[in-house]
């Protein structure tokens, strides 16, 4: 049985080269090409595995039984979710189902990007992100199709797409992660409008390069204005803050005491306190009600409008919001479950305890999505 396969796309150079030969394929043949050509373009290895009787680690706690044969089809996925965090669940799936995944995993926008260069061609069939602004520009760009409404009743109107274009799968929380040791109670700041003040120079670690960040970002323009929100990442500038890869290596340093603060999603501390204990030097700190600063983000599911295997990418959609692999996500991922009826696993505050909503107008992320990152690239704040 053909199982789950991954290739990682992130240069904008090697996306190109990959558009352009997806450009040259015919419909018909365009799957088997497209693993091919990317295979040799890209140099990346994709290897199928024999099909287990059933399956071990993470993946067995979303499915628990057998491992059915193979199906006939297969279906491509853009993954802009890391393999660690969704991997368990597509290896579930095609224990499941039997229907084969080939995954492309890579930033959330660079992958959009790929994709409407790809346009028609692409073989991609779903589209994960790490939020909703890359599945913005997609819909914007007329690439997704319309999801059934049995998908997108499984969770709340707020947490999918009005035109039903994408569902929301899991919640993460901005927050401000603090080293207990370095940082005392009444420094901690009520917005994150107050970073910007001399008291936190060179104390505060940004991953500005993240695709959450990013998306923060855009609804931060969306709610203050660009002039307030372009002058706070200014002033963030020259208030000497640090540039970090991403949130894990960010909480990691916080917990070492190496930088005092860090603007990263909330479940990474969770993890990391999880994993080593009472030795993780760090909390989350949750800003006031209604600031920004801890806006909750969704992470999105869609279907391509190329996509000539829909049914398969519904039932790998639906099997992310089905109780085993939501009941994972907050168990395993330590993130917020959108799907009805699941509940969060014990570590996580209630987001009504910090006022956090989800309701912020993320259909409207796409439209900004190009213009902020011009403006973060201007500050300079992304190294």
């Amino acid at each position: 049985m053909k199982g789950v396969t991954s290739k990682l796309v992130k240069q904008p150079l090697l996306q190109g080269a990959m558009a352009l030969i997806i450009r040259v394929m015919s419909k018909a043949s365009r799957s088997y090409l497209a693993a091919a050509a990317l295979l040799s373009v890209l140099a990346t290895a994709c290897s199928a595995s024999a099909t287990p009787s059933a399956l071990e680690g993470p993946a067995a706690i979303i499915h628990d039984g057998d491992c059915v044969a193979t199906a006939d089809n297969s279906i491509t996925v853009y993954s802009g979710r890391s393999e660690d965090l969704v991997g368990p669940v597509l290896e579930a799936f095609t224990c499941a189902t039997g229907i084969a995944i080939e995954t492309n995993f890579g930033d959330p926008t660079d992958l959009a990007l790929a994709l409407s260069t790809e346009g028609d061609l692409t073989p991609a069939d779903v589209f994960l992100s790490k939020s909703p602004g890359a599945v913005g520009f997609l819909r914007n760009e007329g690439l997704l199709t319309t999801l059934n409404s049995d998908l997108t009743e499984m969770v709340d109107t707020a947490n999918a797409a009005a035109d039903q274009s994408w569902v929301g799968v899991t919640g993460r929380q901005r927050v401000l992660v603090y080293n207990v040791d370095n940082v005392a109670a009444d420094e901690l700041p009520a917005s994150i409008l107050d970073l910007a003040d001399p008291i936190y120079r060179g104390r505060v670690a940004i991953p500005a390069n993240n695709g959450s960040f990013l998306d923060w970002f855009t609804v931060f323009r969306a709610q203050a204005g660009d002039a307030v929100a372009t002058q706070w990442l200014d002033d963030m500038v020259a208030n000497d803050a640090i540039v970090t890869e991403s949130n894990r290596p960010t909480v990691d340093a916080v917990g070492r005491g190496e930088f005092d603060f860090g603007l990263v999603n909330h479940y990474y501390n969770f993890q990391e306190a999880a994993a080593i204990g009472d030795s993780h030097r760090a909390e989350n700190h949750v800003f006031a009600n209604g600031d920004v600063g801890s806006l909750v983000l969704v992470t999105a599911a869609s279907i391509t409008s190329a996509s000539d295997d829909v049914e398969s990418a519904e039932a790998l959609i639906e099997f992310m919001l089905a109780d085993g692999a939501q009941t994972y996500f907050t168990t395993d991922t330590l993130e917020y479950p959108l799907a009805s009826g699941i509940t969060p696993a014990s570590e996580l505050p209630a987001l009504s305890e910090s006022g956090a909503q989800f309701d912020v107008g993320f259909d409207s992320l796409g439209d900004g999505l190009q213009e902020s990152v011009a403006i973060i690239e201007a500050s300079g704040i992304n190294g």
